[in-house]
């Protein structure tokens, strides 16, 4: 099972909400790409799009107004 520490990611007042929202949408943009093209992709979308935020290939913003939820 894949554990990343997630507390380089959370700095900055990210919220664990948008992130876990950042990682869904990106996870179902990399699901479509692939079925798109015909792809097939060994490794969970999910984890695809995690690994891409945390190496800081996808940077989430997150709107002023959430930001202290």
């Amino acid at each position: 099972m894949f554990n990343p520490d997630l507390s380089k990611v959370l700095k900055g007042n990210l919220s664990r909400y948008s992130l876990v929202t950042a990682t869904a949408k990106r996870a179902r943009e990399i699901a479509e790409e692939s079925e798109a093209n015909g792809e097939i992709i060994t490794e969970k979308p999910v984890t695809l799009a995690l690994d891409e935020i945390l190496d800081g290939k996808y940077v989430i913003v997150e709107p002023d107004e959430i930001k202290n939820i």
